[in-house]
């Protein structure tokens, strides 16, 4: 007994720290606690739920044995028994009913995205166009700003072969 005793005790608990009790007044206070508790430990995994999944009713039976006739003589609980039928037909058929409207506008959603998509696809190709088309008028007028200033400049040199300082001397000799 003494063993079993032994092997029971366990090492003592690190004692916790007295804290103030905090009443938060609206909810950024709320959301400041909850951060601080969770920041006190960054070692402690954060419990993050799974997204709920979507409400779907149960579906219909493959065989009914009850099935309500409208014979006279129907007992009285039998009306509850119809009525929770009703209801759960009712609402399969909402359900039914949503999903078919919820598919209708994804579906025009993911239409409307595409001719977006498409709608920019060809405004960005009629400005990339324009900008290209404003870059070889620009490469354009420099290659022939270049090529008339060499043009220039040989004419230049043909017309005086003496350079600037015989500029007087040439005009002299050609009047």
């Amino acid at each position: 007994m003494a063993s079993s005793a032994a092997s029971s005790v366990r090492p003592p608990r690190p004692k916790k720290e007295p804290q103030a009790l905090i009443i938060p007044k609206n909810a950024a206070e709320e959301q400041k606690l909850k951060l601080e508790r969770l920041m006190k430990n960054p070692d402690k995994p954060v419990p993050i739920p799974e997204k709920m999944s979507e409400w779907a009713p149960r579906p219909p039976p493959e065989f009914v044995r009850d099935v309500m006739g409208s014979s006279a003589g129907a007992g009285s609980g039998e009306f509850h028994v119809y009525r929770h039928l009703r209801r759960r037909e009712y609402q399969r058929q909402d359900y039914m009913d949503a999903m078919a409207e919820k598919q209708k506008l994804d579906a025009e959603f993911q239409k409307r995205l595409e001719r977006n998509k498409t709608a920019a696809e060809e405004q960005t190709a009629k400005r990339r166009k324009k900008r290209q088309k404003l870059k070889e008028k620009k490469l354009l007028a420099k290659k022939t700003k270049l090529e008339q200033k060499k043009q220039k400049e040989g004419c230049l040199k043909v017309s005086w072969p003496l350079g600037n300082h015989g500029f007087r001397r040439h005009l002299s000799q050609l009047a």
